[in-house]
This record gives C-alpha cells, structure tokens and sequence, in this order.
C-alpha cells in the first residue's frame, strides 16, 4: 500500500463532489499521490502537453458540457505524445467501457463501483 514514486492522476470531467470521492479514492490506495483536474478536452490536452500523467481517468460524459469523454480519449490516444498514457473511462455502462476500450483505454470503472475490489485492483495495475 506504500507508493514511494510518486504517481499523478489527471481527473478529467467530473464535478467537484465526484472529484472529491475519487481523490479520496486514490488518497486512501496510495500515500504519495497527486491529482490534478481538468474540466474540457483542450485543458486536458494542454496538461497532457506540460505534465507527465501516471493514469487519466475520464468522466464519460463531462460534468461542464456533457460531452462524450471518449472524444477526449480518442484524441489522447491519436496524439503520440502521450498516446502511451494509460486512460481509464469513468462509467458504469458496460457498453461505453467496452467503446472505450476499443478506442485503447484500460477497462475502467463506474462510480457505484469505487469501493469494489475489482476497482481497487485496477487501479493498483496502473499506479502500484
């Protein structure tokens, strides 16, 4: 349970109480983690641009506008600057994470999901 590394998630897409439980979320896995937030896909790529990510966990549909995340993930993974950054799509719909992972994401997980083991293990994949 000890991340000595240092790891950075950006949080792309959610409100602030969804930001908080995923921040307490990954607080409560990883001692030494930093979260950072973005709220469209021209901030997410800018960051992308000048910050090197552990794991981008996008919303799948954003809190701001209620666009379609995959978008963002799709012009993530299109970018080889950071096509290689793992992306993790926040849905419970099994259908949209499987959309998501044909577009090159890792199989995420949904918000009634975060206290599952499963979701646990996921993320220890990516951030352990």
């Amino acid at each position: 349970m000890t991340n000595t590394i240092g790891k950075r998630v950006l949080d792309v897409g959610n409100c602030g109480p969804d930001h908080q439980a995923i921040t307490q979320l990954l607080n409560s896995l990883f001692s030494d983690i930093e979260i950072a937030r973005s709220d469209t896909q021209g901030q997410t790529l800018q960051m992308l641009r000048e910050n090197s990510f552990d794991l981008v966990l996008i919303n799948r549909k954003l809190d701001i506008d209620y666009s379609d995340g995959i978008e963002i993930l799709k012009a993530i993974k299109a970018d080889a600057d950071f096509a290689s950054t793992p992306v993790m799509l926040i849905t419970n719909y099994d259908e949209h994470q499987q959309a998501a992972v044909q577009a090159g994401a890792l199989h995420g997980f949904g918000k009634l999901e975060f206290q599952m083991s499963e979701t646990k293990e996921k993320l220890e994949a990516v951030l352990a």
